[in-house]
């Protein structure tokens, strides 16, 4: 039986191949229906922690409302955009999905007002990074598997997961190694010192694709700003002419999705453009070459890149630090920062599970049990157990 492929319309010499991936930590029989960057995917879309990201905020609290995004529909998003990329780049689109299904499985309740709280938290610890926390999460912390704990993804899969954004190690590294990750890395090196495989870095770009789209779309629907407020960002002024010229007087809410459809088209049109003569220059004639490259081959242009700059520029004073969502951040950090001390000290207000784990440590160890704990929790469970604990409700609204 011929395995599906999605790369069988014509792969790129530098793409992937799900048949010479470097495999999995616990080596498995090849499946007869299904690519080994299929299996990831699915493995990853049927786990527990991609099920959470329903209820996980991405900057609005669901509780504000049914039709912003969540952490889950904002993944979802990626996921589309990043096979498009693939697609049109003759990557493997199965390995590019499968990143950006992952890259948000680590994120705590309450977006990033909640990983700041648990960052304080753990800071004496180790700290708190959500990307190593997604690793853990597909390593260890899913327990559904007969033969080990984790998902056993591919290599490829996994250094797509972790260094999505670039190298880890070495100069082009941004940030200090997050000490899971040079764990994992001990026992399945994952060449922190590379980029990822092309596919991956697909996903990274998906990823700030959407976040432009939909969170310019949330504001808008959320009324934090108007049209003529982000009209004064060059690069959505046009695409507002634009529109205008072409549909006149259009109802605001036809217009705001109009807006989001044209930055995503631009902003795909132009990486699909920039990243072919990326490849070209760097000469990549296989995923090593990619790889090796020195700087990330899936990319804006320049004055794309700089309109993406410019439009999350206008996003943090105008919605990250709206009052409306600093003041909803504000209290959710408290639940998060009032949590932490309660199980870290009486582990026994976790569940049987968890209290057994942490009870058998001390400080870091006990400490990154209680993480997971917290990590894992959707908005309503932290809220309920943030009710249950100190017999108050904490009103996000």
């Amino acid at each position: 039986m011929a395995i599906p492929d999605s790369g069988a319309r014509g792969r790129a010499p530098y793409a992937s191949d799900p048949a010479a991936s470097r495999g999995r930590l616990f080596p498995e029989s090849a499946s007869p229906t299904r690519s080994e960057f299929q299996r990831d995917r699915d493995r990853i879309i049927h786990s527990t922690a991609f099920r959470r990201l329903a209820h996980k905020t991405q900057v609005f609290v669901p509780l504000d409302g049914d039709h912003f995004r969540t952490r889950l529909t904002h993944t979802i998003e990626v996921g589309q955009i990043a096979r498009a990329l693939a697609r049109a780049l003759a990557l493997d689109e199965d390995l590019a999905e499968a990143v950006a299904l992952a890259h948000d499985l680590g994120h705590t309740p309450f977006g990033h007002a909640g990983e700041h709280a648990l960052q304080r938290c753990m800071e004496a610890y180790g700290g708190f990074d959500h990307n190593a926390q997604a690793l853990r999460v597909v390593t260890l912390l899913e327990r559904r598997y007969a033969r080990y704990d984790g998902l056993d993804l591919t290599f490829e899969t996994l250094e797509g997961l972790v260094k999505h954004n670039g190298p880890l190690r070495g100069p082009r590294a941004e940030r200090a190694l997050a000490p899971y990750v040079a764990e994992f890395d001990a026992l399945f090196p994952l060449e922190l010192d590379t980029f990822a495989a092309a596919e991956a870095q697909a996903a990274a770009l998906a990823d700030d694709i959407a976040y432009d789209a939909h969170d310019i779309d949330d504001g808008l629907r959320a009324g934090l700003f108007s049209l003529d407020d982000i009209a004064a960002v060059p690069f959505i002024g046009v695409l507002l002419d634009e529109i205008k010229a072409v549909y006149g007087d259009l109802e605001r809410t036809r217009v705001i999705h109009e807006l989001g459809r044209r930055v995503i088209t631009r902003f795909v049109e132009d990486a699909i453009i920039q990243s072919e003569k990326r490849l070209r220059l760097v000469g990549a004639k296989s995923v090593e070459d990619v790889r090796r490259a020195g700087v990330a081959t899936i990319a804006f242009s320049p004055p794309m890149a700089e309109a993406d700059r410019s439009i999350k520029a206008f996003l943090f004073p105008r919605m990250y630090r709206h009052e409306k969502v600093v003041g909803v951040w504000d209290r959710a950090e408290q639940v998060i920062s009032r949590l932490f001390p309660v199980y870290f000290v009486d582990p026994a207000q976790m569940p049987p599970e968890w209290a057994e784990l942490a009870r058998a440590e001390q400080g870091a160890a006990r400490a990154r049990h209680v993480a997971d704990y917290i990590a894992g929790m959707t908005d309503r469970y932290a809220l309920g157990e943030y009710r249950k604990l100190f017999g108050e409700k904490m009103s996000l609204g």
